[in-house]
């Protein structure tokens, strides 16, 4: 009986400590914290860094770290986000599938006493939006269409060219700045016949592409070549992203585009893959933008820490980006144009990627 007792006691007290020591682990434990991070997709190559970036930051910054993805489904992202309220993380790092699908998550999330920081992609319809971390995402769009215009020589005169317009998701509040940015530079150009857009399509609801999806993007080039180009020839193509930018390449070379009779034209992009920085190399995409996603994380750290010490994190925007319900406080980082002639110089010798994963 004695024997049976000591054992009963000693069974209950390493139940006991597994008990708390599963309650420290959700609550991080000797962390600083515990922060809950959302991403929307691992389909494109830029949110896996940004995912893995912040974890290594965070936590060696001694934080505790949830990393989801969404895959694309704004129910799956609502889920994983109201999963981690109940976990009791301290702080949410989010780049929303769908900017406005979450007023009701992060109403719980205030309740809950969590921060908020908005990711890349701005959260709209709410005021539970602390901060904002992002890039300069006009200038992405500047970025673009001022290669547009001097690999054409628009400024020196020259034209008339075809190009045809390509827009982010609807549903990305980026998206639109994205085009606004290019179509600052480009409308003038399309006033005076020096640009002819022969779709017609110049307004970002016909130009925009649901969740940036390259087959989405290719379809609608297969649409516009076969309606509008049968006897004509698309001099540029003005695509806010790599994933986009492939899909309108697949388009253009299934229809004999690619050869030394029949050129690419100009073919923009943004966020540096690896497949388009490859395709660039092989003198197919034209051009890049490049966000170094491992600065955003660490700025989203910063923020996440000067929020959880009752500190105000460092901004340098407070007009730029109002949600709706308030105007976001927002750090915004510079963009980088890339093409076939600075690749190295900011890609390589940053440590981005190697001369090996470029086959240089």
């Amino acid at each position: 009986m004695r024997k049976t007792i000591v054992l009963l006691l000693a069974m209950v007290l390493v139940i006991a400590l597994a008990a708390c020591g599963q309650g420290n682990s959700g609550a991080g434990g000797d962390s600083k914290g515990y922060v809950g991070i959302s991403m929307p997709t691992k389909s494109s190559e830029r949110w896996v860094h940004d995912g893995d970036n912040m974890v290594k930051d965070f936590e060696a910054a001694g934080y505790k770290t949830d990393l989801q993805y969404g895959e694309d489904v704004v129910e799956n992202q609502i889920s994983q986000i109201e999963n981690m309220i109940t976990k009791g993380v301290n702080v949410l790092v989010i780049a929303p599938i769908d900017g406005e699908s979450m007023t009701k998550v992060l109403e719980k999330a205030n309740k809950a006493g969590i921060k908020v920081i908005s990711y890349d992609r701005l959260i709209r319809k709410s005021p539970y939006v602390d901060y904002y971390a992002t890039f300069d995402n006009f200038k992405v769009g500047v970025q673009q269409a001022s290669y547009i215009e001097e690999k054409l020589g628009l400024k020196d005169g020259k034209g008339p060219f075809n190009i045809e317009l390509f827009a982010g998701s609807p549903d990305d509040n980026n998206a639109g700045f994205f085009f606004n940015g290019a179509m600052s530079v480009l409308q003038p150009y399309i006033d005076s016949g020096k640009l002819v857009v022969k779709s017609g399509q110049t307004k970002f609801e016909q130009a925009a592409t649901l969740r940036w999806d390259g087959a989405t993007a290719q379809a609608r080039m297969d649409n516009l070549l076969s309606a509008h180009y049968s006897n004509a020839k698309v001099d540029a193509v003005l695509s806010p992203y790599d994933g986009i930018s492939i899909g309108i390449l697949s388009s253009l070379k299934g229809v004999g585009y690619g050869t030394p009779v029949k050129p690419l034209p100009i073919v923009t992009g943004q966020d540096a893959e690896l497949a388009s920085v490859k395709s660039i190399l092989a003198g197919e995409q034209t051009q890049t933008v490049f966000k170094d996603t491992r600065e955003l994380a660490k700025k989203a750290v910063e923020m996440a820490e000067a929020v959880l010490e009752g500190k105000e994190a460092e901004v340098n925007d407070t007009e730029t980006y109002d949600n709706g319900e308030k105007v976001v406080p927002s750090y915004l980082l510079e963009p980088v144009s890339v093409d076939k002639s600075n690749v190295e110089e900011v890609l390589v010798k940053s440590g981005y990627y190697t001369k090996e994963q470029l086959g240089l």
